[in-house]
């Protein structure tokens, strides 16, 4: 997408990325969106503010679905700054029935469908639609003149859709939440272990390397893995799988994309998309 004639440099900033809360910020240098709000308004604050960036430079909230590790900051938020919000409206609804958005007004939720394009400030955001275990998930693309950033977590599966999505990208947040080996031993109930392995579930560090192969190409510059369960997975292992793999593809051995792995609860390094 080009905008006039400036170069505008597009950034992706993890404020908090994990089962316990998810908080990404995405844009240009001087305003961008929010991509869910599931820690405590103090928290994105000090994130923010960690990048000399505020509340004024947040154009827009968009929210992936109704979870409490998606949305726990949002009522806060909202409470202080007007913040326009943009969901599904099965989103949006089962955002309400959780009772949490008091002394909030309605007309700051603006529904989307899943595929739609949204064009706000110059920065284009495109929904796709996802499959996971809430009413009507979605996870997002941001372009701004030609640089495009993809954020999808949660994700029980991928499709050719998702792949088409994130195929052009040039930073992406992917999801990397589990190791099938730790949850199958670990502690947890037999149906939530299913719920997770399901295709409404997450994505696997096994299936987050295989879905990486799928989407790379030369412009591809930043992988950060990201919405790691605390239970399940360790940041380590989930660079060490997800690099095992793709070490075996030829394309990835010529190609210099960064992977990192995104922090639970504080900051990971801004990565900010170089031009050609």
């Amino acid at each position: 997408m080009t905008i006039g004639q400036t170069e505008v440099t597009m950034q992706l900033y993890s404020i908090a990325s994990g089962s316990s809360g998810n908080c990404i910020y995405a844009g240009k240098e001087d305003e961008g969106i929010l991509f869910d709000v599931g820690i405590s308004m103090k928290k994105v604050r000090e994130g923010l503010e960690a990048q000399n960036l505020s509340f004024d430079n947040v154009k827009a909230i968009f929210i992936t679905h109704e979870h409490t590790d998606h949305i726990s900051g949002l009522g806060p938020v909202l409470r202080k700054v007007p913040i326009p919000v943009y969901a599904t409206a099965g989103t949006v609804h089962a955002i309400w029935e959780k009772g949490n958005m008091n002394n909030i007004a309605p007309e700051l939720f603006h529904f989307i469908r899943a595929g739609e394009e949204i064009e706000l400030n110059d920065m284009l955001i495109k929904s796709f639609p996802i499959s996971h275990d809430a009413a009507e998930p979605v996870c997002y693309t941001l372009e701004g003149e030609e640089h495009k950033i993809g954020i999808a977590t949660d994700l029980g599966c991928y499709t050719e859709e998702i792949i088409r999505s994130l195929e052009d990208c040039n930073s992406v947040l992917l999801e990397a939440n589990h190791d099938i080996n730790l949850l199958q031993v670990g502690s947890y109930p037999y149906s939530l272990k299913m719920r997770i392995l399901g295709e409404r579930g997450h994505l696997s560090n096994d299936a987050s390397a295989r879905l990486i192969k799928e989407i790379l190409h030369p412009g591809l510059q930043h992988i950060i893995l990201g919405h790691l369960s605390k239970e399940n997975n360790f940041p380590e292992l989930a660079y060490q799988t997800v690099s095992y793999e793709l070490e075996k593809c030829e394309t990835w051995n010529r190609m210099n994309t960064e992977l990192l792995v995104a922090n639970r609860f504080e900051p990971t390094r801004m990565v900010t998309i170089e031009s050609d």
